[in-house]
């Protein structure tokens, strides 16, 4: 089951899901039969979140 964050904004949002193959993820108003998500290995998905906390994709001020 894909999770959403509870920071999102309703129809700008993406899904996740974690699977034992590896991580999905999905645009959340995304409709299509079946949606297509972006699949990460395990260890892009540990490596993309590392720099999220470090802050490597924050906007400008």
């Amino acid at each position: 089951m894909y999770k959403t964050s509870s920071f999102c904004r309703q129809g700008s949002c993406v899904e996740v899901m974690v699977t034992e193959a590896g991580v999905l993820v999905k645009e959340g108003k995304e409709t299509g039969t079946p949606p297509m998500p972006l699949v990460f290995t395990h260890d892009e998905w540990r490596d993309f979140i590392k720099g999220v906390k470090a802050g490597e994709f924050d906007l400008p001020a």
